[in-house]
């Protein structure tokens, strides 16, 4: 039974990407593994290659309307090897306050949401999940670091794992500025 206990112990302490300081261990996106909003392990190496737009999300905010055109910019590049990732955070004023299987219902029934959706997380402050520290701290991400500001901040990520580009919420996923950047790492090569 401890033995049991502690390679779980292992494996969460892998899986949260977090060396003997503390601090994320990790060198890419791809070295993380994340729980699905189904409660699954997903290794974020299976998107190695694609294009992905890594986005905080929230069911009751005033930026929620976004999950439509998030869903819309999936459908329109996924063929290409575009990938919408939502991660659930209640950070912002209780903007999150449901359970998985709530946001999971609300996303697919009120928005048609089919790309990824994780498990919720925190995106900021003192427990601050490890993939966004590593995605806002300066060290790891010296062009586009710096504190989430509120839900639906984006990173785009290109297929070599690379962050390329960072979006505030009013970035609405139709914005010029959005598509083009989202065009530019299609076409770049790993």
């Amino acid at each position: 039974m401890w033995k049991l206990l502690a390679i779980g112990l292992a494996m969460w302490w892998i899986g949260a990407g977090v060396c003997e300081s503390g601090k994320a261990a990790m060198t890419n996106i791809y070295d993380f593994t994340m729980r699905d909003i189904d409660g699954k392990a997903v290794s974020l190496a299976a998107f190695k290659g694609k294009v992905l737009l890594m986005v905080n999300v929230a069911s009751k905010c005033g930026f929620t309307g976004q999950y439509a055109g998030l869903e819309k910019l999936y459908s329109t590049y996924t063929n290409r090897g575009f990938v919408v990732l939502g991660f659930p955070a209640n950070d912002f004023l209780g903007q999150e306050p449901g359970t998985e299987a709530e946001i999971k219902s609300f996303c697919t029934l009120t928005y048609g949401v089919t790309f990824p959706m994780f498990a919720k997380i925190s995106v900021k402050g003192k427990g601050i999940h490890p993939l966004y520290e590593y995605l806002t701290a300066k060290e790891t991400n010296p062009k586009f670091g710096g504190a989430i500001s509120w839900n639906f901040n984006k990173f785009l990520i290109g297929r070599d794992g690379a962050i390329v580009g960072r979006f505030g919420s009013r970035t609405k996923p139709d914005d010029k500025e959005l598509v083009e950047a989202v065009e530019q790492a299609l076409q770049a090569k790993d």
